[in-house]
């Protein structure tokens, strides 16, 4: 439910920033839905845990040049949609030149995620990369990604619709997970990056062959890859599980505006809704019907 909150006051080494777009993550949907998730909140609270805007304001022994500056930031997990965020100085990643805000922000936690995905998977030359839920906010950039470190990439998406962006976005080849026999069409596999959990990545896994990876970073399906350590060492397979430090986290995010600033990766923004809308962006990620990235649309 939308409503009216008094503005944020920065306080010392904290900047104002005046929100332009806000960034929606499935996981945020979850939690709406079903209390479950990493944020340990009780409602009522403000959702959102990424924006971008212009800084507005500074706090006291804040430098004052920052005031005007385009970033993007996350928040502690709650309070991005909103018109104003208050941050410490030093989160903020500024825009680069020639980076739409808008894009910036579809980049803020889904770039970060794949740029992870991609370097913890340490893709070779010539290597066969699935990429599952391949027109998703991750997935869409985990396809450029993988492309662009020279895997044959397969794209793995539910309907044509999503399965065209796909390609558009430089997959080899694509294939609708939601008919039964779509397995049998992937053949042998190095990595699979496994957004969708379930039977799905069930039958990625069965697809890698020794020495493959495996990451699991979704759950679209409701349920993360029930694959056991042990079944995966029986097959010579790798479960990774990124364990990235804050420093490393934040240069995946610079690598990806970066990449986006220099025309190398294109972020999708499939979907936007205005702030007072947040519900109906919900349903709309629910509904499976979204493709690529779903923005709230605050003071543009």
């Amino acid at each position: 439910m939308a409503g009216d909150a008094p503005d944020p006051v920065p306080g010392p080494g904290q900047v104002l920033i005046d929100v332009a777009y806000a960034n929606i993550t499935f996981i945020e949907t979850q939690f709406r839905a079903t209390g479950n998730g990493p944020f340990n909140l009780k409602p009522p609270f403000i959702p959102g845990n990424g924006v971008g805007g212009v800084i507005a304001g500074v706090g006291p022994d804040t430098d004052p040049a920052l005031v005007g500056r385009r970033v993007v930031t996350s928040l502690s997990g709650t309070g991005g949609y909103a018109s104003r965020v208050v941050v410490d100085a030093t989160a903020p990643f500024e825009v680069p030149e020639g980076l739409a805000l808008d894009e910036a922000v579809a980049l803020l936690a889904d770039g970060r995620t794949a740029t992870m995905l991609i370097r913890t998977a340490a893709i070779s030359s010539g290597e066969r990369v699935l990429v599952e839920a391949a027109a998703g906010g991750v997935g869409s950039l985990a396809v450029q990604l993988a492309k662009a470190a020279g895997a044959q990439v397969v794209a793995a998406a539910g309907g044509e619709r999503k399965l065209a962006l796909a390609a558009e976005l430089g997959a080899d080849a694509t294939v609708d997970y939601r008919e039964p026999t779509w397995a049998e069409r992937v053949g042998t596999l190095d990595v699979v990056l496994d957004g969708v959990g379930g039977d799905v990545a069930q039958a990625a896994f069965e697809l890698l062959r020794p020495g493959g990876r495996m990451l699991s970073y979704g759950l679209a399906s409701g349920s993360w890859a029930a694959i056991s350590p042990e079944t995966a060492a029986a097959r010579d397979v790798r479960l990774l599980h990124p364990r990235p430090t804050p420093s490393e986290l934040r240069e995946y995010v610079e690598s990806a505006l970066a990449e986006a600033a220099a025309g190398r990766l294109r972020p999708v923004i499939g979907q936007r809704f205005p702030l007072d809308r947040a519900a109906d962006a919900h349903a709309a990620i629910e509904s499976r019907a979204t493709i690529g990235k779903t923005l709230l649309e605050v003071g543009t």
